[in-house]
């Protein structure tokens, strides 16, 4: 779970939802190989704006840091040194998406918002037992599917894709939610569902970790919110009253009731760099439900998954 930053984040204070997976690498960014040993996994996220494909893969440093080894992390960054790291890392490993592929703007992504994230904003990292078995059968799933965008901010954005992905694990427990979120899925009614489900399941072994934004490059990003959250803890809630004050009112009432769930420990176990192990550490006994026959709804072919992270079981995660 991914917070919100800059301009877009005032206006649209959601976040981003992505899922890493430690057994399974990018061979390129919009196809998926198993990891071999030493490799870190990857990161696949739904994103607008990255030459019409619906999901991109990650390496996981990279996908933070913008660099290739961990050791090469800085403690502070500036601007200029975090357009060196991008354009270094976008000519070395994403010239496949293309030469003209879009740095994006201030309300449409581009390919920088997928390098680099830790120089954006704070991540939460939500990391649970998966089994081999799981995650390679998505693999092969994703690698089958066309991949072609069907991006929707209401209905078909970041944290629909990490809702499919979940609900192969956990069959039927990631739905839309009238309340709080108004039909929507928010990175935090996710994040929110999956504690849930871990309190409910010990043996999924639910684990919450931060992994801290870089400072020096842009302002502190901002807790994530829902619906009604966004709605009656922002200006849009001056408007709203003004329009329709008993809409106002069920909303706050809404919030008040639904909206204002507690997913963060007080003191969560903080990552940096060189601890990012601690998201793939090995767990007991492969003890979670079989792989679930649930369609992606952008994949029309059949499989599942393993990860927003993640035979032996190993251990995936929901950032967001």
């Amino acid at each position: 779970m991914e917070e919100p930053y800059g301009f877009f984040g005032a206006l649209n204070p959601t976040g981003h939802n992505a899922i890493y997976f430690e057994r399974i690498c990018a061979e390129t960014p919009v196809h998926l190989r198993p990891c071999g040993p030493g490799e870190m996994g990857a990161v696949i996220a739904r994103y607008q704006g990255i030459q019409g494909y619906d999901w991109v893969a990650i390496p996981l440093i990279p996908y933070l840091y913008s660099v290739e080894n961990a050791a090469e992390v800085p403690d502070h960054v500036n601007r200029e040194m975090v357009d060196r790291f991008r354009d270094r890392y976008r000519e070395a490993h994403l010239m496949s998406l293309g030469s003209d592929l879009s740095a994006g703007s201030i309300v449409h992504g581009g390919w920088t918002q997928l390098i680099g994230v830790a120089y954006e904003r704070r991540i939460y990292a939500f990391r649970f037992e998966t089994t081999a078995s799981q995650d390679y059968a998505l693999m092969d799933r994703l690698n089958a599917g066309d991949n072609r965008s069907n991006f929707d901010l209401l209905f078909s954005n970041c944290a629909d894709f990490a809702r499919e992905i979940l609900n192969s694990y956990f069959p039927k427990t990631f739905k839309r939610s009238i309340f709080p979120d108004a039909g929507m899925t928010t990175p935090k009614q996710i994040a929110y569902k999956l504690v849930r489900y871990g309190h409910k399941h010990p043996e999924t072994q639910l684990a919450i970790f931060q992994i801290p934004q870089v400072p020096g490059y842009r302002r502190l990003s901002r807790p994530n919110k829902g619906i009604d959250e966004s709605f009656v803890t922002t200006v849009y809630a001056i408007p709203i009253t003004i329009m329709n004050p008993y809409l106002a009112g069920g909303l706050f009432v809404d919030y008040l009731v639904r909206g204002r769930g507690h997913l963060i420990p007080k003191h969560p176990e903080v990552l940096g760099p060189e601890t990012l192990t601690a998201l793939t550490q090995t767990g007991g006994a492969e003890q979670n439900p079989p792989i679930a026959d649930v369609q992606l709804p952008s994949v029309p072919t059949a499989a599942p998954v393993a990860a927003e992270t993640q035979s032996s079981p190993k251990e995936s995660e929901a950032m967001q």
